[in-house]
């Protein structure tokens, strides 16, 4: 487990590829086996090379990053995925795709190099010595935040709000928009975390510390910070079902 790690850069930007070929030349625990222009060579490479990390552009002709990372959830050893690339739009399919990190261009040594660490952490045997399963709820956001992105867990998110086209993410004092719906969030949130009890509001389950009656057949949900959130009359009897009435 101490080897490096076989690396596959792909990118259809040779000056890109020779940036990062430099980059991952002066870190430890990395070696480069290969490179690609194209999701296709990309696919066959994979197969020839059996790397065990594929440092992948996102925007390519033809097949890109995401045909690319699907492709490769049907092969039977794949490779540890490190998007790169210069926009940030694309996290919401990344982070479906299990992808280890998402580095926004121009990559910083030090940004990669905590990439790289995350993939090699990916790559040790679980305690019990059984195959990583992936879960089919979301465990992380990559959120847009100055000139990178954040990597948060889902278990740090106290709330969620509809903003439009957008969600806005609450982790502690601090917010960040994502691109994303309350609804597609909703269906891919681990229902025993988190229950949406309005159509602009889903919240942590361990953040509701009561249900208040507000007359005229209103609820609230009370929350540890000591703000309340309404419940909507779609969402009541979710609500109640909490408390096994």
């Amino acid at each position: 487990m101490n080897e490096p790690l076989r690396t596959l850069i792909v990118d259809d930007e040779p000056l890109a590829v020779e940036r990062m070929q430099v980059i991952c030349a002066r870190l430890a625990g990395l070696s480069v086996v290969g490179t690609a222009a194209d999701g296709a060579a990309a696919s066959r490479l994979v197969d020839a090379l059996a790397p065990d990390l594929m440092l992948l552009d996102m925007t390519m002709p033809e097949l890109d990053g995401l045909g690319v990372a699907r492709a490769l959830a049907r092969h039977p050893q794949p490779p540890a995925l490190v998007f790169v690339t210069a926009h940030d739009s694309f996290a919401v399919e990344a982070f479906d795709l299990d992808a280890v990190d998402y580095v926004l261009k121009p990559v910083a040594p030090e940004r990669l190099e905590r990439a790289i660490a995350r993939a090699v952490a990916r790559r040790q045997p679980a305690p019990s010595g059984r195959a990583h399963q992936p879960s089919p709820w979301i465990g992380e956001f990559w959120v847009p935040h100055r000139s990178e992105l954040l990597r948060i867990a889902a278990s740090d998110v106290d709330r969620i709000d509809a903003e439009r086209d957008y969600v806005r993410l609450h982790v502690g004092e601090r917010s960040y928009l994502l691109l994303h719906t309350v609804t597609s969030l909703e269906e891919r949130l681990d229902p025993a975390m988190f229950i949406r009890l309005h159509r602009s509001t889903i919240l942590r389950r361990d953040r509701i510390t009561g249900l208040r009656h507000d007359g005229l057949g209103v609820w609230s949900a009370e929350l540890a910070d000591g703000s309340a959130v309404r419940i909507g009359r779609t969402y009541l009897p979710k609500a109640k079902a909490m408390t096994g009435r």
